[in-house]
């Protein structure tokens, strides 16, 4: 039952860029008076944060737990790509998040996955071709067309393709980009093709010719590509063109903090404070025409109140006029879940995963701390008995990525930068496809690994000669159906073991389920082969 309340407080207008002390009448969950008063407050009530490109199976969740974290941090709304679940489950997996997210206050707004699979050269548990994508995106519950990340099928004009874009401008429906490093007569292209949004910039150069094409950037800093301090400047030299996302945010990032975060970094970098504060509200909620309040009159009372304008302490959390968070206590339950999932695979044998040696020499993927981006090395390898093998002392080590959706031959490279010196990690989170990913030092424990995840039908595993260590994900393999304090602590625990066994990355398991995304330059691994991200083909690990 909605009751009338008033509320006083500084007022900071994200509209009108103003503060002022003002009186706000709510009645049934809107906005409908706001007076400006002489009191001398020491509140501040703004709009609520607004996450403007999050993948909610990335923090290994399901919506309605991210949602029990996230409302801490003065999150009220996210633009969600079920990207995740749709290659692994299609419009069963979107039906899956659509149903568990109304559970909950938060806002989600779900997109229209645009490429699932992602690409043609690997498998994925499910296909939505053009029709499926203009049925859906012609139901209200979707608000977008999510991120274009075939470009190449954008500029040489696939059918397919283009077939999705135009359902989105039929529908008249943003469509979010995709494309990185791209430039030029392509970038021209892809932006004229109707484009709205990029993430992928890592540069302030790169973002700008972005912009001037007509496409928004959108600040990414997640638990794996971190861009904000490459980017940060940009926010104020276009502050109508910026919106600060976090595209993948790990259980135990998302303990910390979400988009708070980004904006007391943004304001600490001494940039003006209503151009960060428009970049987490104002502009997502204009350019994807959300529903969420941004305190005006009429609007839905959708908002946070803060101590300060430094550090943005949430004390409190209301949406659509109810209050859903308040001092440090979450006011809403979340379902009970029922897993779904798509796991349809034996065990794999020694003999699947050794790599026959075809030259002193191959090429190998540098993984790198905090980036999507895998460069292309030709590095000698260690030959034993005719079969490559990982070699610890140079920090190459074996890589295998399994099909979790038919039984299929495994495939084997070679990455660098991962610096275990012992034992093996395995997971059932690789983006894009999902299929079972795994880098060690032993091929048995390599075996192992991938055996385990299979045995649990998903999941995070780090195993090494005497013990082993799981996170379970029965939810499509993605996420758990556990609290997220508790799958926070376990993920936090695979990682420290990781860490243990040598690996220098800050994210371990983030990192690697990033080898297998195929759309991103230059060298990564897939279930059907090793992948020129740059040349988009398949090619030759051995030279």
């Amino acid at each position: 039952m909605n009751t009338d309340f008033t509320i006083k407080a500084n007022l900071v207008d994200v509209v009108q860029r103003r503060v002022f002390p003002a009186e706000i009448l709510i009645t049934d969950g809107r906005v409908v008076r706001i007076q400006e008063i002489k009191d001398d407050l020491d509140l501040y009530i703004m709009p609520g944060f607004v996450d403007a490109h999050v993948h909610i199976e990335s923090s290994m969740l399901v919506p309605s737990e991210f949602a029990r974290l996230a409302v801490a941090h003065g999150t009220v709304a996210t633009v969600s790509d079920p990207h995740e679940i749709a290659n692994v489950l299609g419009i069963e997996g979107l039906e899956f998040m659509l149903d568990n997210a109304s559970e909950v206050p938060l806002r989600f707004y779900f997109g229209v996955p645009s490429c699932v699979p992602a690409t043609a050269f690997e498998t994925s548990g499910s296909v939505l071709d053009a029709s499926d994508v203009e049925q859906l995106l012609a139901r209200d519950e979707f608000k977008y067309l999510s991120e274009m990340m075939n470009f190449p099928g954008v500029i040489y004009e696939d059918k397919e393709v283009w077939a999705k874009i135009n359902a989105a401008k039929k529908y008249n429906k943003p469509i979010d980009g995709h494309a990185p490093s791209l430039s030029g007569e392509g970038l021209l292209k892809y932006a004229s093709a109707g484009i709205t949004t990029d993430h992928e910039s890592v540069s302030v150069e790169e973002a700008v010719e972005k912009i001037r094409l007509g496409i928004k950037l959108q600040i990414r800093e997640g638990s794996a590509a971190k861009n904000f301090e490459a980017l940060y400047s940009v926010i104020d030299l276009y502050p109508d063109d910026v919106m600060l996302c976090s595209d993948d945010r790990h259980p135990d990032d998302l303990l910390e903090g979400h988009v708070n975060d980004f904006v007391v970094r943004a304001l600490n970098k001494g940039l003006d404070l209503f151009n960060v504060l428009r970049a987490v509200t104002y502009n997502p909620v204009k350019h994807y025409g959300l529903d969420v309040g941004l305190l005006q009159k009429g609007d839905y009372a959708d908002f946070i109140v803060i101590k300060d304008l430094k550090k943005f302490n949430v004390l409190s959390v209301y949406i659509h006029g109810k209050k859903v968070y308040s001092n440090n206590e979450i006011l809403f339950s979340v379902p009970k879940i029922k897993p779904i999932n798509n796991f349809n695979i034996d065990f794999v044998s020694i003999d699947d995963i050794r790599l026959k040696s075809e030259s002193s020499k191959a090429k190998v993927m540098l993984a790198k701390d905090g980036d999507l981006y895998t460069k292309l090395e030709v590095l000698s390898v260690k030959n034993r008995e005719g079969f490559i093998v990982s070699d610890v002392d140079s920090d190459i080590l074996k890589i295998v990525v399994v099909n979790r959706y038919a039984q299929a031959k495994p495939q084997v490279a070679l990455v660098k930068g991962f610096g275990l010196k012992a034992g093996a990690i395995a997971g059932s989170v690789a983006h894009d496809s999902h299929n079972i990913i795994a880098v060690g030092v032993r091929d048995e424990d390599i075996l192992r690994a991938i055996n385990l995840v299979i045995k649990e039908k998903g999941g995070m595993v780090a195993v090494n000669e005497k013990t082993e260590y799981v996170l379970a994900l029965p939810v499509a393999g993605l996420m758990s159906d556990k609290p997220g304090e508790e799958v926070a602590e376990l993920y936090q625990t695979i990682n420290k073991v990781a860490k243990g066994w040598g690996s220098t990355l800050h994210a371990p398991f983030m990192t690697l389920s990033f080898m297998a995304l195929l759309v991103i330059p230059e060298l990564k691994i897939g279930d059907k082969g090793l992948f020129d991200g740059k040349e988009f083909k398949f090619t030759n690990l051995f030279v």
